[in-house]
């Protein structure tokens, strides 16, 4: 059994907005009401990063189309004595998704956690 910080991507819709910050801190707002009403505290939330194409500098991953925003949500979960990546995997997206209904997720990537990071 192993411990593993599981990164996940959310998108989230924001309706009737009109600037992106606004889109962003009312994304991570309403996801960690949702989140801490299910007493999952523990799971960090913050606006992603999409990396430009022509550059490659990552900037907020938040896009606005008739006062809609689409923002992309970085969410990171420890999880203890799993199996393998794959069942921390499952662990994190039945946790995350049993709060947070309706919602896309997908993992982006899966660390094994040292003994001293506990």
């Amino acid at each position: 059994m192993a411990n593993y910080l599981v990164a996940m991507e959310a998108a989230w819709l924001v309706r009737d907005v009109e600037a992106i910050d606004d889109a962003i801190g009312v994304a991570v707002s309403e996801a960690g009401k949702r989140l801490n009403s299910e007493n999952m505290e523990y799971v960090e939330v913050e606006v992603g990063a999409t990396g430009c194409p022509a550059c490659g500098e990552p900037f907020d991953s938040a896009f606005i189309a008739a006062e809609t925003a689409l923002v992309g949500l970085a969410l990171e979960m420890d999880v203890f004595n799993a199996d393998s990546e794959e069942h921390a995997s499952r662990i994190a997206k039945s946790e995350i998704g049993g709060a947070l209904r309706d919602v896309p997720l997908s993992v982006v990537e899966i660390f094994e956690l040292d003994d001293d990071e506990d």
